[in-house]
């Protein structure tokens, strides 16, 4: 099996376990306060990572060359959570998954002013059309507009401030250190509004809990592995296929049944994402060559 094969598998693998993430959240946050779920999802990711890193190479796997952006990391991908968990509570799988998946588009525009790349007009004319799906999904003004929908373009912003970040430390810090930090920082980050929405879980809540951070920091931990096997060129059209286990999720757990509007705009998102994806992959192949050529 060749690594490609190998890192297509794994993200695959973790679009599943998002899934299950999220409809574990959608359930738990219906009696329990969303950022009390949000806590508990970081802290058991963090209790995790370190029970890998002893077990890896111990303490020296915790230093980071770059612990501003790590701490930023951390922190962009916990209020994605927790405006994730929020909007769950309101909305469809199915709808959160298709809004999610702006995330490339947003990664896209603010590469621009972040890290200083060149986007062509095709690639600006995608991100456009990507948008204009997401509004086929929201239908300002209509009765199907809600406003947890807004919570969700948040949530891909800041997960797409994530990605940046990640990219500028790709390589250079290792996985089990990037998960250390996305759970450490987290963690602190989630008991800031603890004070005034503290529920103590009880029962099941307690192993819904678990089960989130676990299968959160699994699917982070094959998704960097991923990403280390395979190209993101390669890896994009995968992701997308959360979106058919969204609406299976949703379906068979929650009755929920995606309307046609839905449908559409999702896949206009997708065929804008895969768009942009493509035309990094041409960019990627040019450079290649025009470096080999200078050698």
């Amino acid at each position: 099996m060749t690594p490609r094969i190998k890192g297509i598998l794994l993200m695959v693998a973790s679009m599943v376990i998002f899934t299950l993430l999220d409809a574990a959240a959608k359930h738990l946050v219906q009696t329990l306060p969303p950022a009390v779920a949000v806590f508990g999802r970081y802290l058991v990711a963090f209790v995790l990572s370190v029970l890998v890193i002893m077990r890896k190479g111990g303490p020296q796997l915790m230093v980071t060359r770059h612990p501003a952006l790590q701490a930023l990391r951390g922190v962009m991908l916990m209020a994605a959570t927790m405006l994730n968990f929020i909007a769950i509570m309101y909305l469809q799988l199915a709808q959160t998954a298709a809004i999610f998946f702006t995330i490339p588009l947003w990664v896209c525009a603010l590469s621009v002013p972040i890290l200083g790349e060149h986007v062509g007009l095709r690639r600006w004319i995608a991100v456009a059309v990507g948008f204009m799906g997401v509004l086929v999904i929201m239908r300002p003004g209509s009765d199907s507009f809600h406003w947890a929908m807004l919570l969700s373009i948040a949530s891909s912003f800041c997960g797409s401030i994530y990605n940046i970040v990640t990219r500028k430390v790709g390589g250079r810090d290792r996985a089990e250190t990037s998960l250390f930090y996305v759970g450490l920082v987290g963690a602190l980050a989630g008991t800031i509004p603890l004070p005034f929405v503290w529920q103590t879980p009880q029962g099941l809540q307690w192993l819904l809990l678990g089960f989130i951070g676990l299968v959160g920091t699994i699917g982070h931990f094959m998704l960097i592995q991923a990403h280390r096997l395979a190209p993101a060129s390669v890896l994009a059209p995968f992701m997308y296929t959360q979106i058919v286990w969204m609406i299976l999720v949703g379906y068979v757990f929650f009755g929920d049944v995606p309307d046609l509007w839905t449908l559409v705009g999702a896949a206009i998102v997708v065929a804008s994402g895969l768009f942009v994806f493509a035309g990094e992959a041409r960019e990627q192949r040019v450079d290649l060559r025009e470096m080999h050529e200078t050698k």
